[in-house]
């Protein structure tokens, strides 16, 4: 039965079962997290660690535990500092062909690319960590004068070459720090290896899903994803009409599942598929009012697997409120159930939360 899905998902994921008691272990269980927005994207480790605090995925960042950079797709991700190389190396070739219009759009050219990177990869030796901006005055200095857009794509490039990464932050602000010192024991693999070990990370984690999820996800091609599943020997399951897969062992549930979760935007659990028969986005997708889809996503409220309303913060001296918004009435036990994933993110924040749940 389809329900049997998101359930599995859970569990899978860490969301219902804890595996791991670092960030980089989630990361790495994982494959890569989507990291875009910063602080919900901790959270996201957070949720999957048993009583992790949000100071704690702070110092794996800046410790260079966790990196972030763009992979796949391309949006930023965490990923760990062993697994970085050889996933660039699998996923950057697609990543480049889809920001070639755009490059070329910003009057982008290769050559000015290649000799960006070198500029950034010689501002960046000895151990320094610069800011973009910082970056784009090293450029300015060699005579590529460039912000905005421009400097945030050429950026963009050096990371997808292996060259820069995420360095610690500086207050508030994000650094870039070479690949070469931020990873220096990266692994390399061959590119029948890589497939096969990303393939092997996503759908022992995030699994049961289709090849066309897996496609999504990795931004590879559908020959690719099939290639990967065979070598893995992954696990075919026909559900309702749709074949899914999953590798490695069925996990066991425990007394232990938790029925109502805070997600955060871009979580794992609800970005990472393209087939949505199992879980429907439903109002976690904000319409892009143009006519042409959907352009980003709302914190989801998950109760029982699936998205039954949205959540939001605000901030004050005397700390956060959640503003949780229902899809339908729940029940006393599901109420009960969210205040207890409110007081969990409460803990992970280190501060009061108030929940208004409409």
């Amino acid at each position: 039965m389809i329900e049997a899905v998101p359930r599995r998902r859970l569990l899978n994921q860490g969301i219902d079962r804890v595996r791991h008691r670092q960030a980089a272990g989630v990361v790495e269980w994982l494959g890569a997290v989507q990291a875009q927005e910063y602080e919900p994207a901790k959270w996201a480790l957070g949720l999957r660690l048993a009583n992790a605090v949000d100071g704690d995925i702070e110092r794996a960042f800046e410790q260079g535990r966790i990196l972030r950079t763009h992979v796949m797709r391309p949006t930023w991700h965490f990923v760990t500092p062993s697994d970085i190389r050889w996933m660039l190396e699998l996923t950057a070739p697609f990543v480049h062909r889809r920001m070639a219009v755009y490059d070329r759009q910003l009057g982008l050219d290769a050559a000015t690319k290649r000799r960006s990177a070198v500029v950034m990869e010689k501002a960046l030796g000895e151990g320094a960590f610069l800011t973009r901006v910082e970056l784009g005055e090293r450029l300015k200095q060699a005579g590529l004068a460039m912000n905005g857009m421009r400097l945030a794509h050429l950026a963009l490039y050096a990371e997808l070459e292996g060259i820069i990464c995420s360095g610690p932050r500086r207050g508030k602000k994000f650094t870039y720090g070479l690949i070469a010192e931020r990873a220096p024991k990266a692994r390399r693999l061959s590119r029948d290896e890589s497939v096969a070990e990303l393939s092997l990370r996503y759908f022992r984690s995030h699994g049961p899903a289709t090849v066309r999820d897996f496609v999504w996800w990795s931004g590879l091609v559908t020959a690719d994803a099939k290639r990967g599943i065979e070598m893995i020997r992954a696990k075919r399951h026909e559900i309702d009409g749709q074949t899914y897969w999953t590798a490695g062992p069925t996990p066991r549930t425990t007394a232990g599942v938790k029925l109502a979760h805070l997600l955060p935007v871009y979580d794992e659990y609800v970005v990472s598929y393209r087939d949505r028969i199992a879980v429907p986005h439903g109002p976690t997708m904000i319409p892009s009012g143009t006519g042409g889809g959907y352009v980003t996503f709302q914190h989801a409220l998950v109760i029982g697997g699936q998205i039954a309303g949205t959540w939001r913060i605000s901030r004050d001296a005397t700390g956060v409120a959640i503003a949780a918004a229902a899809l339908r009435r729940l029940s006393p036990r599901e109420r009960s159930a969210v205040a207890d994933a409110a007081e969990r993110y409460a803990r992970f924040l280190g501060t009061a939360v108030e929940l208004v749940v409409k």
